[in-house]
């Protein structure tokens, strides 16, 4: 990926969020050529394994970074903090009334949102999938689209890119297997996950456009894009994957904390 060191802020961000949103869902769809089922425990663990990446990347590579910068333009600790804690609830309310005003289906819990009688159950889902993919494209534009000076070849954000892109691969999995269970077929089933990446692609494109206009932009969308994705994290991915009736409970959190520390890996690695 080390061409991404030589492209401009805005279009770095907006490669990482081709790489990470669409190739990455892309390729974890691939395996419903050949199955058309996973056992739900596998799949609540490789959903858990998604959400531990989100978790930590929520932290190490959003938050923490946002606090520093913060403190540099506001000169003192407290500011900062409380300027962080505003956006990133800000950015958590931005997709819980989203949410809620939004018809939409979920694979466990059923439809939720209003006139959800009047969709077609599969655009339910699509539904269900943009408020869910969204706040991953902007983390992966405005952590690869950071403007801020760095060492010649470094790349930004290269392991929110990468952490994001491997949390991708189950839940575009998860979503071609859900579409084969409603009937639809294995090419259809597979283009239509893979489609949902281009979601993420159009939350990077708003990430990398937001801080590619003002620097200082930067701590604001970095806690927006962590509050957005802890809202996912905490409402949809978890309750899902530890309901006690799933049965998997212990695995789907052995999965987590796999994720989470393959996120603070690649953070602390890659940046």
């Amino acid at each position: 990926m080390q061409f991404l060191a030589h492209l401009s802020p805005f279009w770095a961000g907006v490669a990482g969020a081709v790489i990470a949103g669409f190739l990455g869902t892309a390729v974890g769809g691939v395996p419903v050529m050949v199955v058309r089922s996973l056992p739900e425990r596998l799949g609540n663990a490789l959903l858990s394994f998604a959400a531990g990446v989100m978790l930590a990347a929520t932290f190490f590579s959003l938050l923490l970074p946002a606090l520093e910068l913060a403190r540099e333009e506001t000169s003192g600790r407290v500011p900062a903090a409380i300027g962080v804690i505003i956006a990133l609830a800000i950015g958590g309310l931005v997709i819980a009334m989203t949410h809620r005003v939004t018809p939409h289906e979920h694979f466990g819990r059923g439809r939720e949102g209003p006139h959800v009688q009047r969709i077609r159950r599969v655009w339910l889902f699509v539904i269900a999938i943009a408020i869910h993919n969204f706040p991953e494209g902007l983390a992966t534009g405005v952590a690869a689209g950071n403007p801020a000076p760095h060492m010649p070849g470094e790349i930004p954000g290269l392991g929110v890119v990468i952490g994001i892109g491997l949390q991708n691969m189950p839940e575009g999995l998860a979503v071609a297997v859900g579409l084969l269970s409603l009937g639809y077929g294995r090419a259809r089933a597979f283009m239509v996950a893979a489609a949902t990446g281009l979601i993420e692609v159009v939350g990077g494109v708003a990430g990398a456009a937001a801080v590619s206009v003002s620097h200082a932009l930067l701590p604001w969308a970095l806690a927006f894009a962590a509050g957005a994705m802890l809202f996912v994290i905490s409402h949809e991915i978890i309750p899902e994957t530890h309901a006690p009736e799933t049965g998997g409970t212990i695995s789907a959190t052995v999965a987590l904390f796999i994720g989470f520390a393959t996120m603070l890996f690649l953070d602390h690695t890659l940046g």
